[in-house]
């Protein structure tokens, strides 16, 4: 008896491992089409009624129009007379209070996002919080303070490596972690998990 409840123990937790992951992934995904797609899909619902008088949702139509929208603003960044009115919007968009906030903030984002891995020069481990225990962090720039050499690092919060602490150092202060910038947010996001 005892065998085969150790069996039956050892074949669910086995199952268990596969099925978590895949039961996650297949979540996220759900999640993430349901959300994208209902951006524009609300609205696109609510025009087919109007010009229809049918309710009339079509999965998916949200995310290709989406994309069409996203195809054509990216036309329009890359002209010339495109390029003038996106500067006026951006002045508008940037005297209205509130909106300033929210608007300056997402483009300095996706301006991170751009540059991509050169926003990121290398991966080293610093003194911090206190002496004694090293953290990782990421050298964004090198600045120089009244004579003295500083190194601005990035100290990311783990699991999520879009939160953190910018903080200057010593140069002397900041070491070498042997790591690439992309093995060190690997061991960012997986909370140290993943070491190289």
């Amino acid at each position: 008896m005892k065998l085969v409840v150790n069996h039956l123990k050892g074949k669910f937790l086995a199952g268990l491992f596969v099925v978590i992951p895949i039961g996650i992934t297949i979540f996220i995904l759900k999640f993430l089409f349901n959300f994208t797609d209902g951006i524009l899909g609300s609205y696109l619902d609510k025009l087919f009624s109007i010009t229809t008088h049918h309710e009339l949702h079509i999965p998916g139509l949200g995310i290709i129009t989406g994309a069409v929208v996203i195809y054509l603003a990216g036309m329009l960044a890359t002209n010339v007379l495109g390029t003038q009115l996106l500067r006026f919007g951006d002045e508008l968009l940037s005297r209205i209070p509130l909106v300033k906030s929210i608007y300056t903030s997402s483009k300095q984002l996706t301006k991170v996002f751009r540059e991509g891995k050169t926003s990121y020069r290398r991966a080293v481990f610093v003194e911090w919080p206190r002496p004694g225990v090293r953290a990782i962090g990421f050298v964004t720039s090198e600045v120089e303070r009244n004579g003295e050499r500083l190194v601005v690092v990035y100290v990311p919060t783990m699991p999520n490596p879009t939160s953190g602490f910018a903080l200057f150092f010593r140069e002397e202060d900041v070491f070498d972690s042997g790591m690439s910038v992309e093995e060190a947010i690997k061991f960012v996001v997986s909370g140290g998990a993943v070491v190289s």
